[in-house]
């Protein structure tokens, strides 16, 4: 057995610890409805997350670290896939808003980015958008 099947590769623990923080955002609200769950596997067959390792993440999610990027490209992807989660439900409470902006951090976004990427966001998945981003977006190849 190497090295590397003892651990897994860096990019699927990264992967795991992503997951792991969209587990935790989903169970913030309590349970996780039927929804949310759907959206779960899917993102575990994305991420290419194995059975055993999807129940240990819904066992204990908080037992994974959050891993920062260096790409910011790639903040950003693992941001929309948590609003995309948060969403699942068509709400963000306050405990998902504090879990959000935590993540968005150690990510590796200044405090004063993620806010500013929060808010555009919860703007954007909750639909308020105003007319000239509608129309940019629309426009957008």
């Amino acid at each position: 057995m190497s090295f590397s099947d003892l651990f897994g590769s860096g990019e699927h623990l990264r992967n795991l610890s992503h997951f792991a923080a969209i587990v935790n955002l989903a169970a913030s609200d309590g349970e996780i409805n039927q929804e949310e769950e759907t959206m779960l596997k899917r993102f575990a067959r994305k991420l290419d997350i194995a059975p055993n390792e999807y129940e240990k993440v819904i066992e204990n999610p908080t037992s994974f670290p959050i891993n920062g990027y260096n790409s910011v490209e790639k903040r950003l992807e693992r941001l929309h896939d948590l609003f995309k989660i948060i969403y699942a439900d068509h709400e963000m409470d306050e405990e998902e808003t504090i879990l959000i902006k935590k993540y968005a951090i150690g990510l590796g976004f200044s405090s004063e980015d993620s806010e500013g990427i929060i808010k555009r966001s919860i703007q954007i998945f909750s639909g308020q958008l105003d007319f000239d981003d509608y129309r940019y977006l629309l426009n957008k190849k």
